[in-house]
């Protein structure tokens, strides 16, 4: 549960990926995809809520030091702005790492990875047009997908049900905000948005971060964990993706969101020996390939394109 961005163009760039490209796709995908071990980590001595205060306000910290974070956004725009602040990040935020003392990381990445999914049909809800062809196949896919995690993670017992449960109301949440956001950011570019929307989510959060701080031990290892995940995966990491929209456009930006739960799965494994089913493998494979097909008419009719991590 990395962050999240908006890119601020249709992106037509056919061009090949340079070794920066690639650089800089490869490096969101890792930063992204690392959230949730991160995460893990420092639930070995913080509570969850101060993880939440944590990464909001550490990325809220590093992107108020840009300029073009500063924009000011208008009166008007502010309802919209606050509401983002709530779905984008203090809901979601706040789930995950709540989520995170019941299911593993790896799961968690995993079903982060319907984030597309869920997207494609709050999209078509909001449209109400109905899907057919390869975006009703991909969501037909996602959601088997989906179930074959959740299954597969939720039948261990009740409190990993609940985990599960709770992931996927944080992704439902991602997948709302992609839908509410392109307005804004379109006016005023994601980084101010973001920024500012990170400083209310900040605030939002601070009473359960307070009383987290309370129930927490300190450990260094938990305390670096959350720093990247704040200061890097939260703050630096949509300066990097900026960079990246701007060179090869948001369409192709967007595929870091199939990255993520890979990253995030092979992570988990390696580092902290997670335990995934085949049905979970077989389970991710699906929802990446549902959200490919189910997300591209998204991708390529939409001016914007959220790309999350957790």
């Amino acid at each position: 549960m990395g962050s999240r961005i908006l890119s601020t163009s249709s992106g037509t760039n056919r061009e090949a990926f340079t070794p920066l490209d690639w650089t800089l796709f490869i490096s969101i995908g890792l930063i992204w995809g690392s959230s949730f071990l991160l995460m893990d980590i420092g639930l070995e001595a913080f509570h969850p809520g101060l993880i939440t205060w944590m990464r909001v306000g550490l990325g809220a910290a590093v992107l108020s030091l840009l300029p073009r974070a500063r924009r000011r956004i208008e009166p008007y725009d502010r309802p919209r702005l606050i509401a983002l602040s709530f779905v984008w990040v203090a809901i979601p935020f706040t789930l995950f790492p709540i989520a995170q003392q019941y299911i593993n990381s790896a799961v968690a990445g995993m079903l982060n990875g319907a984030m597309p999914i869920f997207a494609a049909v709050i999209a078509t809800l909001l449209l109400r047009k109905t899907p057919h062809g390869a975006v009703l196949i991909g969501l037909i896919l996602g959601f088997v997908g989906v179930a074959a995690i959740s299954l597969s993670s939720g039948a261990e017992g009740s409190s990993e049900a609940l985990g599960v449960a709770l992931v996927l109301l944080a992704t439902l949440c991602y997948g709302l905000a992609v839908n509410i956001a392109a307005p804004i950011t379109q006016q005023y570019g994601s980084l101010a948005v973001n920024a500012q929307m990170l400083a209310y989510a900040t605030i939002w959060t601070a009473p359960f971060g307070v009383t987290g701080l309370l129930q927490s031990s300190f450990a260094w290892n938990s305390f670096l964990a959350i720093l990247v995940a704040g200061a890097v995966g939260t703050g630096l990491a949509f300066v990097i993706m900026g960079s990246l929209v701007s060179r090869v456009g948001s369409t192709r930006s967007s595929f870091i969101t199939y990255m993520i739960p890979v990253v995030a799965l092979v992570l988990g494994v390696v580092f902290r020996n997670d335990h995934v089913t085949a049905a979970s493998l077989i389970g991710v494979v699906l929802v990446i390939v549902g959200a490919l097909l189910a997300s591209r008419r998204e991708v390529e009719r939409l001016p914007e394109k959220l790309v999350e991590g957790a």
